[in-house]
């Protein structure tokens, strides 16, 4: 079985250089620096037109995951715009206010999203018991969880991704995400990971006016298709 690549995009520019790249599907947000939010429904459109999977990110607004009923209306709208355009799936979660997975909320959400493929995403790290949280994502009906272990980054909490990709071989794919890279990829696959979960970007320096009238920061993150490609063949090496 081929290691499969999940890019993670907010602008055009890197949506298109993740396909160039060889993604075998796209993350798509906006505001990738707060984590990941809602992408627009035009950069639904444009990616949905696209020769690749693409899975929306279905996230009102940075901050926790504990989320109001104004909130969860909205989200199911996005989720109704992304089958609209096309998508193949969406990336959501939502949490109690003691870190456990929202379980009424999720299965309202996934509910709206019937038909579509559905990740739990990086609230998964904020569960005060990770193993039991799978349990509770396989009883959902999510396809996959993206996690970094509970830790700031996929080697940090290397060995609780190992674990739970031990405890749930064959029911639902555990993703490795955040700072997962060519040049460590192969520890991933090695512990048995099949996807990986990756942002690929190089800093590209934003116009000085703009950044000077706090219209961005000065230096703005962008996938590098030669990094894509470099996760891929690490990959590969190693499964091989």
């Amino acid at each position: 079985m081929a290691v499969k690549i999940e890019v993670c995009v907010d602008t055009s520019a890197s949506l298109a250089a993740a396909v160039q790249g060889g993604a075998d599907r796209v993350e798509l947000c906006s505001a990738l620096a707060l984590g990941g939010l809602t992408p627009s429904a035009g950069f639904m459109a444009e990616a949905g037109r696209l020769p690749v999977q693409v899975f929306a990110m279905i996230r009102p607004r940075a901050g926790d995951f504990v989320f109001a009923e104004a909130e969860v209306a909205q989200m199911e709208t996005d989720i109704a715009t992304a089958r609209q355009h096309g998508l193949a799936g969406v990336v959501l979660g939502a949490s109690l206010p003691d870190g456990r997975l929202d379980a009424p909320t999720l299965a309202r959400l996934l509910r709206a999203a019937d038909g579509l493929q559905a990740t739990l995403h990086r609230a998964f790290d904020l569960t005060p018991d990770q193993p039991a949280a799978v349990e509770t994502a396989i009883e959902l009906g999510f396809g996959c969880i993206l996690t970094s272990g509970g830790a700031l980054s996929a080697v940090e909490g290397a060995a609780q991704i190992k674990a739970l990709i031990t405890q749930a071989t064959g029911r639902i794919v555990i993703m490795p995400g955040s700072g997962v890279s060519a040049g460590n990829a192969a520890g991933f696959v090695a512990m048995g990971a099949r996807w990986l979960h990756a942002s690929c970007t190089t800093s590209v320096p934003t116009p000085d006016r703009a950044a000077a009238m706090g219209f961005g920061p000065k230096d703005e993150r962008r996938t590098d298709p030669a990094l894509v490609r470099a996760l891929r063949q690490s990959a590969d090496k190693a499964l091989h």
